[in-house]
């Protein structure tokens, strides 16, 4: 009986839970603050691989100013840089460096401001803006923007899109303006992308890049998708926006590779530790004497990133693994990422699942609390968080999905030390009046018997009449040797699904699947009546299945292969119950009668048939189309056992053709019995009744019958034969 105090306690938990899972609803900064830096720490745990992709940064480093000075440099240098990378074989040139200003160190600038100067001389002398427009003519160059404040500059977009499902052009953090370039760099240059890696947010770590801009009409790509695109040739980008939900992106497609995005179109950061293989120092490429072989290689076919790491230039940025990096190499690692396949995203749900979580392992901790006790409570607020945690990071480790497991964890502990404070405040005061009052009168055992209700699973099983069948695959082994893992997973799910529906269809039980084969058995748990003629109709049911999949070749096969399947099925007691360890078990079944009908499905081969049943079996299958398949000793048995083929159901046994063929069968049992000569002319005989009554499949039987017909001798005249 629930007491008064044990409804105000569940009042007041379930309050605590609608109080918490309302908060994390709302998402309040902190909450964001702690579930990024758990995101960060599973990075820091096992960040992604470094691996030697055709990506690298061309590092303007401390070196590089050394030897050619102060930044800026002239753009007839960079101009230099560019032609050299190009010779050198790099797919695409991306520059992490705004050209927005015209080159003051170009001669004719500084010329142009001495008084005295004769203007017509103005144009005798280069510019190298110039210089530098003309050295990204023909080549794969893209050049980036900043964001601006101040005016109303967009760059022009190089690509064109194409999308999926609704608009998507809402979806993007919004650009209103971007810092200018100069007009001859721009239409030259092969691809244009904003270098921005994270505007607008409140941390300095860099954890997720909008890979897109908006001004609500169009899309203005980030710097590394636009080096991507133009490494591939690519015109077009593709964006598969979320159907029957404006302004939600899903995926982006650049070429031959697909992006998974936020709803805002930005990129999780799956990054690697900083090292010097991803540098390549900007002086060693404008070295008189060239780069090196190892350089050469390096940069041959490989997407470069021209930005710099000199400490003075401060374009520094923080990662999820707390590295301070040049923000050149960010742009780097994205596509480092997008060539390696390896993402991280938080889906859309996520956000739901917490909160649903939150509502629904809170409110079980308060029932627990007040109805069982605190410890229990305990240890099912410490399964809660163990399970949060560990599936927090297999989901991050195995599937790069980002679930937060903090929000349920912290919403537990709270809700769990409320609902305990009130219990033992107020409800566990009457259990201990309970015990004050019954102290007296009861044992402590006894009492402690009173207060708590057993609750243990037993081992064991019970003994009973069970039918048992054993499914198998023929000639696997030369299937799966044709195919590829993967493909012999389809195949066996694909048939063992079809399969297995018979046995839940005839209320039999699916024991387990092993490997190729099924066990499955009737009469347990509960008593199921005609058990046997049951497991029948499941096994008639899978030859009918098997060759409707042939047909359709839902296998892929083609006409070249057709997949043949055994079945046997035995009568008898068996022992079924509870196996196993008291801490791991499986409801099964074990006994001779687990082992008969196993070895039954093995036989199936020695009489080329595919259903065979025990005589015990046979016995409880008056009405259905049987004939007698011999009598075989079976592997660990002394003693023959006699088999009968399953030829069809209650329609077919009532049959006129098959009447006929059964008469002629006994006849032909007779005759190899008694190993008379008339056994081969019976054997074409009934071969044509099984034709004519439509049973084709009974003709590789008869022809197994007219090579090997020692199954049908009696077994005590051959004994006789031998003694004498």
């Amino acid at each position: 009986m629930v007491t008064r105090a044990q409804q105000i306690g569940v009042v007041i938990g379930l309050a605590f839970v609608t109080v918490l899972t309302t908060l994390r609803a709302s998402d309040p900064p902190l909450l964001r603050l702690a579930r990024d830096l758990t995101f960060d720490q599973y990075q820091r745990l096992v960040p992604r691989t470094f691996e030697n992709q055709p990506v690298r940064v061309i590092d303007i480093d401390e070196a590089s100013l050394r030897e050619f000075g102060q930044w800026p440099w002239p753009r007839n240098r960079i101009a230099a840089l560019v032609d050299r990378l190009s010779d050198l074989g790099a797919a695409a040139i991306a520059f992490d460096i705004l050209f927005a200003e015209p080159d003051r160190l170009s001669p004719r600038s500084v010329v142009r401001d001495v008084i005295g100067i004769d203007p017509s001389l103005l144009g005798k002398l280069p510019d190298n803006d110039e210089i530098f427009s003309q050295s990204l003519s023909g080549r794969p160059v893209v050049l980036g923007f900043g964001l601006s404040n101040e005016g109303n500059y967009l760059p022009p977009v190089k690509a064109g899109f194409a999308y999926t499902g609704e608009t998507p052009f809402g979806a993007p953090p919004a650009i209103k303006a971007a810092t200018p370039l100069q007009p001859q760099l721009e239409t030259n240059a092969a691809g244009l992308g904003h270098i921005s890696l994270n505007p607008g947010a409140s941390s300095a770590v860099v954890r997720a890049v909008p890979l897109f801009l908006s001004d609500g009409k169009q899309l203005y790509p980030n710097l590394a998708l636009e080096a991507l695109r133009v490494a591939q040739g690519a015109s077009t980008y593709v964006l598969d926006a979320a159907p029957h939900t404006p302004n939600t992106l899903t995926r982006v497609k650049i070429g031959n590779f697909v992006v998974p995005v936020t709803a805002a179109g930005e990129l999780w950061l799956y990054v690697s530790r900083d090292t010097a293989e991803r540098y390549i120092s900007a002086s060693k490429i404008l070295a008189t004497e060239g780069a090196s072989a190892d350089e050469r290689a390096a940069i041959e076919g490989s997407i470069v990133f021209v930005g710099t790491s000199a400490s003075g230039l401060q374009d520094v940025r923080t990662t999820a693994l707390d590295e301070n990096v040049p923000g050149v190499s960010i742009h780097a690692q994205i596509v480092e990422q997008i060539l390696s396949g390896r993402f991280l995203s938080r889906p859309d749900w996520a956000d739901g699942l917490e909160i649903l979580s939150i509502a629904v392992l809170g409110s079980l901790l308060v029932i627990v609390t007040t109805f069982v006790n605190p410890a229990a409570a305990l240890a099912c607020g410490l399964l809660i968080t163990f399970f949060a945690l560990v599936a927090s990071w297999v989901a991050f480790l195995y599937g790069g999905l980002l679930f937060d497991p903090l929000a349920p964890i912290v919403s537990g502990s709270i809700t769990h030390f409320a609902a305990t404070a009130f219990r033992f405040l107020v409800t566990d005061r009457e259990r201990r009046d309970v015990r004050r009052a019954f102290g007296h009168y009861l044992s402590p055992s006894l009492l402690h018997r009173i207060e708590h209700t057993p609750n243990a699973l037993r081992l064991g099983g019970d003994e009973r009449e069970l039918t048992v069948m054993f499914v198998d695959v023929r000639n696997f082994t030369q299937i799966s040797e044709e195919m590829s893992p993967s493909a012999v997973v389809a195949f066996l799910n694909t048939l063992l699904d079809a399969l297995s529906h018979h046995v839940i269809a005839n209320e039999g039980t699916l024991d387990k699947f092993i490997g190729d084969s099924i066990m499955a058995f009737w009469n347990a748990p509960v008593d199921v009546s005609d058990h046997a003629g049951k497991a029948v109709l499941a096994a008639l049911g899978m030859r009918e299945t098997l060759a409707r999949l042939n047909g359709d070749d839902a296998f892929g096969f083609g006409d070249a292969r057709r997949v043949g399947i055994g079945i046997g099925i035995h009568r008898g007691l068996a022992c079924v119950g509870n196996m196993g360890a008291e801490t791991r078990f499986n409801y099964t079944a074990v006994g001779d009668a687990v082992n008969i009908a196993a070895r039954i499905e093995s036989a199936c081969k020695d009489v080329n048939f595919d259903i065979l049943v025990s005589e015990p079996t046979a016995d409880l299958l008056p009405d259905c189309a049987l004939l007698e398949a011999g009598a075989l000793t079976l592997k660990g048995k002394s003693m023959r056992t006699k088999l009968f083929a399953v030829v069809g159901d209650e329609r077919v046994a009532r049959s006129a053709g098959f009447v006929e063929l059964q008469a002629t069968h006994r006849q032909l049992v007779n005759a190899l019995r008694t190993r008379s000569a008339s056994s081969r002319k019976l054997i074409s005989a009934a071969k044509l009744k099984a034709q004519a009554a439509a049973t084709g499949l009974l003709q590789d039987f008869y022809s197994h019958i007219s090579r090997r017909g020692g199954h049908f001798v009696d077994e005590a005249a051959e004994d006789k034969a031998a003694d004498i």
